[in-house]
């Protein structure tokens, strides 16, 4: 392999910090060019001015045969590899740096809405955060996130993105079986409504598992303990991409330990404590008019 050192990047999350080495035979200015995806997966990702951490966390060595491991801290990337990958790779080690330090993503989008701040849960079949985060800020609610929550020890939503949908999938991550990302907004709205940001951090006061499929009846039940924490540690491993293919023949890397689950289900456990509630839908509106009979 090269050791020649073409780039050393480092980036945050809050105050979680991820460092890439880069070697090889050409020049890199950045790791990546667009931090779009990133933005959306992880809420805010800096590039920082300067590296301060003494050791790499992601290796790229891409004068060398295409491989791809993980010693249990480090990942290194062999030989060529596309865009889409890496950035899934970058996002999946910093959501564990941010774990590292109190910080949790949610797959999940909230409002401040009628005085509380609702979280729309991705759970285990994602099927309704976004329009039910939508047609919350049509109704006047204030926007905290979209794609992702952050969320810290004490259950507050510190930081969220702000883009409702990926625009663009870079190279390597193509999906044939996704939507156009304005394609639900057309049916449910006509038009993307506008909305207001809550940028304070706020205390998670109600959480909403949204099921929105036009043959549903409304329904809207309260949730039980085992539910509760099933659906949210869902949303939380949704970061670890450990049932996901990163190119033909190469999984991701398992990252996860029992001893960061273990911590991760304590954490879940507290955060559940707070209501729960699964609504059905046929569409947006009705699920938020469930919503406002339990707020």
């Amino acid at each position: 392999m090269s050791s020649n050192l073409k780039l050393s990047e480092e980036m945050s999350a809050g105050p979680a910090r991820l460092r890439v080495d880069v070697y090889g035979s050409e020049p890199l200015e950045h790791v990546l060019d667009d931090m779009s995806f990133l933005d959306y997966r992880l809420a805010d990702v800096r590039i920082e001015p300067e590296v301060t951490l003494a050791e790499p966390d992601v290796v790229w060595h891409q004068d060398a045969a295409k491989d791809i491991s993980y010693d249990g801290r480090r990942m290194t990337f062999s030989g060529p590899w596309p865009a889409g990958p890496i950035q899934k790779v970058v996002v999946t080690m910093l959501a564990l740096r941010m774990e590292s330090v109190g910080l949790h993503p949610f797959h999940a989008s909230a409002v401040r809405y009628r005085g509380t701040t609702v979280l729309f849960l991705g759970g285990e079949s994602n099927h309704g955060k976004s329009m039910g985060q939508i047609e919350a800020c049509r109704r006047g609610a204030m926007l905290v996130s979209t794609e992702t929550t952050v969320i810290d020890e004490t259950g507050r939503a510190v930081v969220g993105s702000k883009e409702p949908f990926i625009k663009k999938r870079t190279e390597g991550t193509e999906r044939a079986d996704k939507a156009a990302p304005d394609r639900g907004v057309e049916k449910f709205f006509g038009t993307m409504p506008s909305w207001e940001i809550h940028t304070a951090p706020s205390n998670v006061d109600v959480v909403v598992v949204p099921a929105i499929d036009g043959n549903f009846d409304p329904s809207c039940a309260a949730m039980i303990p085992f539910e509760r924490q099933f659906q949210t540690f869902h949303s939380v491993q949704n970061y670890f991409l450990l049932n996901e293919l990163l190119a033909p023949g190469f999984p991701m890397p398992i990252v996860d330990t029992d001893a960061l689950r273990a911590v991760r289900a304590d954490f879940v456990r507290r955060f559940a404590e707070r209501p729960y509630f699964f609504v059905r839908a046929a569409t947006p509106q009705v699920l938020l008019d469930e919503v406002d009979r339990v707020l």
